[in-house]
């Protein structure tokens, strides 16, 4: 099943913009810019900016929720069952503690880890079994601050994470065209390797 829907969490408003949460949507505005012909448009039905692409030789559909990150599953949601798309058709770009920043990782399925975004999609959809692009921020304790998570997640990144950030981003989105091709493998080989 090739990816027909690709989802980036983040909150809406300029506020938000730069901030970890955000890194969702920091990939789907690159992947927009990056493709011909593609302009994310305010779609009031799905709540949500949105466009309709070609990638891969593929029909995709770019998803930027605009309810905020804890509503995020009433426009997947909309958008899933206008266009007949199954969960396992759908990726979803979003922030992820539990990864550093300079990774990023491809799974299938799984808990939503304490995402909200996660979790809302998870209950509109009726099933975990969507993918999952996991974009490393870092975890707080981690990177040796002493900060609440949410605080943390609603920060901007420091001046040497952004960098890495920008480089898992830059990474998955070279692996787009495989998941548009159905090619999961490939493209999680191509993400995981570490080059040396």
């Amino acid at each position: 099943m090739p990816i027909r829907l690709i989802v980036g969490l983040g909150n809406p408003g300029q506020e938000y913009e730069q901030t970890r949460h955000n890194a969702g949507f920091w990939l789907v505005d690159e992947l927009a810019r990056s493709t011909p012909r593609c302009h994310l448009s305010r779609e009031s039905k799905y709540h949500a900016l949105a466009a309709k692409t070609t990638i891969a030789g593929q029909e995709v559909w770019l998803l930027e929720p605009q309810t905020f990150m804890n509503r995020s599953g009433q426009s997947v949601g909309a958008l899933a069952r206008f266009y007949k798309i199954l969960p396992d058709e759908i990726l979803v770009a979003h922030d992820e503690l539990d990864i550093p920043p300079g990774i990023a990782k491809l799974k299938k399925g799984g808990s939503s880890g304490g995402h909200n975004g996660l979790k809302d999609i998870t209950a509109a959809l009726g099933t975990q079994d969507y993918w999952r692009l996991r974009i490393g921020i870092g975890h707080p304790r981690t990177l040796n601050l002493q900060q609440a998570v949410v605080d943390f997640v609603l920060h901007r990144p420091r001046k040497e994470e952004q960098p890495l950030i920008d480089e898992a981003i830059a990474k998955s989105l070279s692996i787009i065209p495989l998941l548009c091709e159905g090619n999961f493998n490939a493209a999680a080989m191509k993400l995981h390797t570490v080059e040396k």
